[in-house]
């Protein structure tokens, strides 16, 4: 199966099956924030700005990376960015793997000439494309093309090896990612960021990705969309079907992943993706050290049903983050931060070591 064809099928099983497994959940659940009845602010006080990868976003969140090199996922990016930019947040692109195999792909994917305003847009490539030698000629030129903000590496070894056309050769991968940076800071000139596709970072993998010196850490933990139920779902392969029940919940939650980074990479941005559904959940992963926060299932659903449906879905996150801002008494993310949190046995939440890239 072709590139192309792999990722349409990949749209339209997240769209049509249940790909978000029900006894893994991100674990953003057992914490509670404290109420505060009394909060010395006005609602229209309440500041959301905030700052990702030197870019300034009306509040902390991007359209998470899914699609790319259809004309259908032309559409579709179209649609995300322009809801983006309206909403003053980023976009990431799904794989430009597409549009460097096949350069006729490259226009679906290019969403600048729609969307001018979009305050943030992130290419996304895989790890295992860190094998091509012909990667740095071929890369250059397309981030150049969609004038890119900058890009993303997602590690996916388990949705490789679940995956039957899957690249399952990770050896020695950290050594050419480490290569990939510099040549990253030589002839592209874009922040880096490295992203888990739904199963989180362990503590001691986020202190191996030291070296690479990532501008941005994203953690897309357990209980979101399961790229390891994607394949078992769209591969026709019963061994594989059946391991993907089995390992659908693989991994760290994203509280526990959000945890892991701060503690191996402490000063390093995080982005919390995995499984995040509302501003509530946004909230409670800035709050244990997020910078940022990203969502790419329900958007796509709601971008299938339209542009109103989209914009929508992002002013509803955005206004529930408002809400317990003010909930909280906090007029700015930095007050967020310091908003006094419980988890499930009643304990305060220690404040987070990492500081929120707010604006000035």
């Amino acid at each position: 199966m072709s590139t192309i064809s792999r990722k349409s099928e990949h749209i339209r099983v997240c769209v049509e099956e249940d790909v978000e497994p029900r006894d893994a959940n991100n674990g953003l659940d057992a914490f509670r924030f404290d109420h505060d009845a009394l909060p010395d602010l006005d609602f229209d006080e309440v500041d959301t700005g905030a700052s990702l990868l030197g870019r300034n976003l009306r509040w902390p969140f991007f359209i998470g990376s899914m699609t790319g090199g259809t004309q259908g996922a032309r559409d579709l990016n179209t649609r995300l960015a322009v809801a983006a930019a309206r909403s003053g947040c980023g976009m990431a692109l799904g794989s430009l793997r597409p549009a460097l195999e096949d350069p006729d792909s490259l226009p679906t994917f290019d969403v600048r000439k729609a969307a001018p305003d979009l305050p943030l847009l992130l290419g996304n490539i895989g790890i295992a494309q860190m094998a091509d030698p012909r990667l740095p000629d071929r890369l250059p030129p397309v981030c150049e093309r969609l004038r890119l903000d900058g890009l993303i590496v997602h590690l996916n070894p388990m949705q490789e090896v679940l995956q039957p056309e899957g690249d399952t050769r990770f050896k020695g991968l950290l050594d050419r990612l480490v290569d990939f940076r510099r040549l990253m800071k030589q002839s592209l000139d874009l922040p880096l960021v490295i992203k888990e596709v739904g199963s989180g970072f362990s503590e001691s993998t986020s202190a191996r990705l030291r070296a690479v010196d990532p501008d941005l850490i994203e953690t897309a933990g357990t209980g979101g969309t399961s790229w390891i139920r994607v394949e078992g779902l769209r591969g026709g392969d019963p061994v594989r079907s059946r391991c993907s029940v089995t390992l659908a919940g693989w991994g760290h939650s994203l509280a526990q992943s959000i945890s892991n980074v701060r503690k191996a990479m402490p000063g390093t941005g995080i982005v919390a993706s995995g499984g995040l559904r509302t501003g509530l959940d946004l909230a409670v992963a800035l709050r244990l050290g997020a910078s940022a926060g990203a969502m790419a299932l329900p958007l796509l659903k709601a971008a299938l049903e339209g542009s109103d449906r989209l914009d929508e879905a992002l002013d509803t996150v955005l206004f529930e983050l408002r809400a317990v801002m003010f909930g909280t008494g906090s007029r700015t993310l930095a007050d967020l931060k310091r908003a006094p949190m419980m988890d499930t046995n009643g304990e305060q939440v220690p404040l987070s070591e990492s500081p929120p890239q707010t604006q000035d």
